[in-house]
């Protein structure tokens, strides 16, 4: 899923964009609220917010998004720890507040959490034919064999799962999964498609199809023939 993240501090920033990108996640990391408020343009699953901003208290922003009618989720991540910080970030639409210092971890499966009661991820398990991915697990098998596949090979298959026996085209599939700092070329995506189709192989009645000029198409051979 693609994620905002506002933090002005480098340390924190560099740190929970590089796990959140490890499990497969794209990250746009902004330091101010002046940059969120452009970002906020693209379709994010979740928001992770920082209140001590350089240009202003995050709340402020909190509250716009929330004006504004956007339903996308928050996650407060702050230092301050009373609780009528909590309250109050609550109360002006956070969905979720964790105060520094956090376990990475923690902020994965919380993640999940608001995602989940979103409906911007799901834990759904998804299947086609003998492929099966579970989300809460990150994992993806073919019958009981577990597929070994990189955080982009992972991201690609839930989405293209997420959309079986449907077109998705390389402007989607770049959209899903990448962000500002780091684009995929046609010729990137290409590879990726051609490695996870290597990975499926021995899926039976399941085919990864390319459609030149529109993109590929993952679904059982009966819908692809």
């Amino acid at each position: 899923m693609r994620i905002l993240l506002v933090e002005d501090d480098p340390l924190i920033a560099d740190a929970l964009s590089a796990a959140l990108r490890n499990s497969g996640h794209s990250i746009d990391a902004v330091r101010t609220q002046r940059d969120a408020e452009a970002a906020l343009g693209t379709d994010y699953a979740v928001v992770l917010l920082d209140l001590g901003l350089p240009d202003g208290d995050g709340l402020e922003l909190l509250q716009r998004i929330r004006s504004r009618r956007q339903s996308v989720p928050v996650i407060v991540l702050t230092a301050r720890d009373r609780p009528a910080d909590r309250v109050r970030g609550l109360d002006l639409g956070a969905d979720d507040y964790v105060v520094k210092p956090f376990d990475l971890s923690e902020i994965e499966a919380r993640i999940r959490a608001v995602t989940r009661r979103s409906g911007a991820g799901s834990s759904a398990e998804l299947q086609l034919g003998g492929l099966r991915l579970l989300p809460d697990a990150r994992r993806a098998q073919i019958g009981e064999r577990a597929l070994e596949l990189t955080p982009r090979e992972y991201a690609l298959l839930e989405l293209l799962l997420s959309r079986q026996n449907r077109v998705v085209s390389k402007a989607q599939i770049e959209e899903q999964l990448c962000d500002w700092d780091r684009a995929l070329s046609d010729t990137a995506i290409e590879v990726l498609v051609h490695r996870l189709r290597k990975k499926l192989d021995g899926a039976p009645g399941i085919e990864l199809r390319t459609l030149r000029g529109f993109g590929y198409l993952l679904g059982d051979t009966a819908s692809t023939a």
